[in-house]
């Protein structure tokens, strides 16, 4: 049976809630009818008689049957379901969309209207696969971002109310006594009291004119691999933008209704959560904040599936266990990341940050005054980067900043889309039909901005490298040998830097005093035609590239 239509074994749901596997938190949800409430399938309570139980595949579906959530275990504040981050269906791409809160912007409407269907088809197919349709599963999350600013913050409730999303007071006190059984002001005294809660926020009131500051704990997958998903986002960091400060990620974020900066820190081993401080210049901006900062760490992944996959191959079995649990470092912004790949084709990891840093300093937007502090400024807008002058670009050669306007040009004007809700075939396509880029580009945009699964830059110098010291074949043979790990090659991509030397496979703060500088790789200086890219630049040479 499908994983989406999990819920509909009945047995194999119920199998599941008796062993309390945290695993599948998030793959459904488990309405109790004796009580009216409905938990993740690790719910610590008294396991409920199995003719009790009924299985829904989101919390909206359950919210719709009119189940409540438990006050318990709180089944909303699990990881999301793997199914949308490893699917590239129009279902799925809704899905991701909504998270970012194109509903709440732009209405179902708007979200047909991005996918090309229309708002009938597009609620058929929806509610087929998760039983609500994208209102209810907006609406869904509007509730938890209201309960997550109940029990995290000071606000008045007019401000949550209108920070969730919500169109009135009267829907927003409906909707959450509702959801949770309980109204707004129980849920604020409830975290008051010290409550459970998975994702439970810090409260305060910030001072007139101050960004709203919350703390909260993004749930995820155990094993997670933190060395090398911080690392990696670390080795890469842009001054300006993203920094590694005191054992944690700072980088600041563009956001619908204003900047942000969030704090992204690693919990202890045995933890299930990453721990994340945000600070927002609006607070309406909360779920798109949660849900960026969950896709730059790939937090929904399903780590078990994809190395027992990848464990299957014995050149690969070795890396798994020893490395188990790696995430793609993914971006809050793919329009950034495509234009942080191209300035670091042919250069290390540290001239791409130099570079990059300089762009931010001359075009990125400077975060207000409350806001700056590690980081400094936003990235540069693609129209930034297509208008700017000459003078406004760093130094580089001509082919590249050819390179880095056209794919400004063509983000900008809609000629490519690597939006939350793209698909990945047709981005890569998109990408590659650009003078000037090429199949790495392409695979990197796909896999650390899309969060392609299957992407593969086969001629990344760290996947080369690691990959023959490992008795992988090299050049096109890699590529042949890795079709095998489909449909994670993404995560093979992962799993080979993470078992490299490079700096980006290890957390900053493990070696104290490393110059970074002096373990970089570096692009080779042989170059062999491949002949496959008639655009040149990083497409017409086999050459290995960087890491961006």
């Amino acid at each position: 049976m499908s994983t989406s239509a999990m819920h509909l074994d009945h047995d194999r749901c119920a199998t599941v809630v008796r062993s309390k596997d945290p695993r599948y938190d998030g793959w459904f949800v488990t309405g109790v009818l004796s009580t009216g409430i409905y938990c993740r399938p690790s719910c610590p309570a008294i396991t409920p008689r199995v003719r009790n139980m009924r299985f829904y595949p989101s919390a909206a579906a359950a919210q719709g049957a009119g189940f409540r959530a438990c006050k318990r275990c709180l089944p909303d504040a699990t990881p999301g379901s793997p199914e949308w981050h490893v699917r590239g269906d129009v279902v799925a791409r809704a899905v991701r969309l909504v998270a970012d809160g194109v509903v709440d912007r732009e209405g179902v409407s708007g979200l047909a209207a991005r996918l090309g269907y229309s708002t009938r088809q597009l609620e058929r197919l929806v509610r087929a696969e998760l039983g609500a349709g994208p209102l209810a599963l907006a609406r869904a999350q509007r509730a938890q971002a209201a309960r997550l600013l109940l029990e995290g913050t000071a606000l008045t409730m007019a401000d949550v109310a209108h920070a969730a999303g919500f169109s009135s007071i009267r829907s927003f006190n409906d909707t959450v006594r509702e959801v949770y059984a309980a109204t707004p002001s129980q849920l604020r005294a409830g975290a008051r009291g010290g409550g459970a809660g998975g994702d439970r926020g810090t409260v305060g009131q910030p001072p007139p004119g101050a960004p709203t500051t919350l703390t909260l704990r993004l749930p995820f997958r155990a094993p997670l691999h933190a060395p090398s998903l911080f690392g990696h986002l670390a080795a890469t960091a842009v001054p300006g933008i993203d920094t590694w400060v005191d054992g944690a990620l700072v980088r600041s974020l563009r956001l619908p209704a204003g900047p942000a900066v969030a704090e992204l820190r690693p919990g202890r081993p045995d933890d299930r959560h990453v721990h994340v401080t945000l600070r927002l210049a609006d607070t309406g901006d909360l779920a798109a904040a949660i849900g960026r900062c969950r896709r730059m760490l790939d937090l929904d992944a399903d780590p078990v599936a994809v190395d027992e996959h990848l464990a299957s191959d014995p050149a690969l079995a070795p890396l798994v266990r020893k490395h188990a649990g790696v995430r793609l470092p993914g971006s809050p912004d793919t329009d950034e990341l495509a234009l942080r790949v191209v300035l670091s084709q042919q250069v290390s990891t540290v001239a791409a940050g130099t570079l990059t840093g300089r762009l931010v300093q001359s075009l990125g937007d400077p975060l207000p005054e409350p806001l700056t502090g590690p980081v400094t400024h936003l990235f540069p807008t693609a129209a930034a980067v297509a208008g700017a002058a000459d003078h406004e670009l760093p130094g580089m050669p001509a082919s590249r900043q050819r390179t880095l306007r056209t794919v400004a040009a063509a983000l900008a004007e809609g000629e490519v889309d690597l939006g939350p809700g793209a698909d990945w075939g047709t981005a890569r396509e998109q990408l590659l039909a650009l003078p000037g880029v090429g199949p790495w580009t392409a695979e990197m945009v796909l896999l650390r901005g899309l969060g392609d699964p299957d992407a593969f830059p086969a001629t990344d110098l760290g996947v080369q490298v690691t990959a023959a010291a490992h008795g992988l074949p090299g050049g096109r043979g890699l590529a042949q040998h890795a079709a095998a790990w489909s449909p994670w090659r993404s995560y093979a991509t992962s799993l080979l830097w993470a078992a490299s030397d490079h700096a980006a496979a290890r957390l900053p703060d493990a070696e104290p005093g490393t110059d970074r500088s002096t373990t970089d790789f570096h692009t080779t200086d042989r170059h062999t035609t491949d002949g496959t890219d008639r655009h040149g630049g990083d497409g017409h040479t086999v050459t290995t590239k960087e890491t961006p």
